[in-house]
C-alpha cells in the first residue's frame, strides 16, 4: 500500500521554483509507492499533483530524492535539469547496492510467467534447444519461458535477470508469425542472458557492441526484422 512521503511536497515545492518552472506551483501529494522497479510518476489533475515515487528510494539521500523530483518536474513542465542533479541520479541508478535492493524488490512484487513455453502457434521449448545449439554450442543455461497474458505494443520480447525469466510478447503467438520472427525476438533475449546489464559512463548498457555483433549472426536477421517492422 501507498504510504505519505512526509516533506515529499517541500521537496517538490523547491525544485520547482530551483528549475524556474512557469505559473503557479500545485500543491504537491507525495507518497511511497511498492513498484517492482524504481519508478515514479508524476500527474497533474487540476491544481494538485499527485506523485507516486518508488519507496526503494525510502532510505536514499535527500539529494538523490530531489534529483529524482528534479527530473518528473522538467518532463511536465520541459525544464532543463541541472547536469549535476542527472548525474546524481545516475550514480545512485548505478551503484552496485541499488542493483542489488532493486534485485531484491523485483524477486518479492514482480510478476512471474508461469513456465509454459508451448503456446497456441509457436513452441518456445524446442526452439530454446535448437538456438543453443546452434549459436551458444548448448551451455546457455535455460531461464523461464512463457508468454506474457496479453498482447504487447511497445516490445516484443523481455528477459528479467531478477525472476530469470524470458517472457515473449502474445502478439507473436499467432499462425500468421512465421517462426523465424519468433526465433529471432527469442535468440535476441537469449543474448540478454548471455551479456548482462552492465554499467557505462553513459547508464546501463543492454546492448553492447559484443551483443550486436552476435544478434547479427542470426541466419535469417533482415528477413525477420523486416517482417517485425511491417507489425510494429
Amino acid at each position: 500500500m501507498p504510504s505519505a512521503f512526509l516533506g515529499g511536497d517541500r521537496i517538490f515545492q523547491r525544485i520547482f521554483t530551483r528549475l524556474g518552472c512557469q505559473g503557479r506551483p500545485p500543491q504537491f501529494q507525495v507518497v511511497l509507492y511498492p513498484y517492482a522497479n524504481l519508478s515514479h510518476t508524476l500527474r497533474l489533475r487540476q491544481d494538485v499533483a499527485h506523485v507516486r515515487m518508488s519507496d526503494i528510494l525510502l532510505e536514499a539521500p535527500i539529494p538523490v530524492i530531489e534529483a529524482a523530483a528534479a527530473i518528473l518536474l522538467g518532463q511536465l513542465y520541459r525544464r532543463r535539469v541541472p547536469r549535476e542533479l542527472r548525474d546524481l541520479y545516475r550514480q545512485f541508478v548505478l551503484a552496485s547496492s541499488t542493483r542489488q535492493h532493486i534485485a531484491s524488490v523485483r524477486l518479492k512484487r514482480a510478476r512471474r510467467v508461469p513456465d509454459k513455453p508451448s503456446g497456441a502457434a509457436h513452441d518456445l521449448e524446442p526452439m530454446f534447444a535448437s538456438l543453443n545449439i546452434e549459436y551458444f554450442s548448448g551451455l546457455l543455461r535455460r531461464p523461464r519461458l512463457g508468454w506474457s497474458a496479453r498482447p504487447w505494443r511497445s516490445q516484443f520480447g523481455c528477459y528479467d535477470p531478477s525472476l530469470d525469466q524470458i517472457v515473449m510478447n502474445k502478439r507473436l503467438d499467432h499462425p500468421a508469425v512465421p517462426s523465424y520472427a519468433v526465433e529471432f525476438i527469442l535468440y535476441h533475449e537469449m543474448l540478454h542472458v548471455k551479456h548482462p546489464l552492465r554499467a557505462t559512463a553513459c547508464g546501463l548498457q543492454a546492448h553492447s557492441p559484443e551483443f550486436r555483433a552476435e544478434e547479427k549472426q542470426f541466419a535469417h536477421y533482415a528477413r525477420a526484422r523486416k517482417f517485425l517492422e511491417r507489425i510494429r
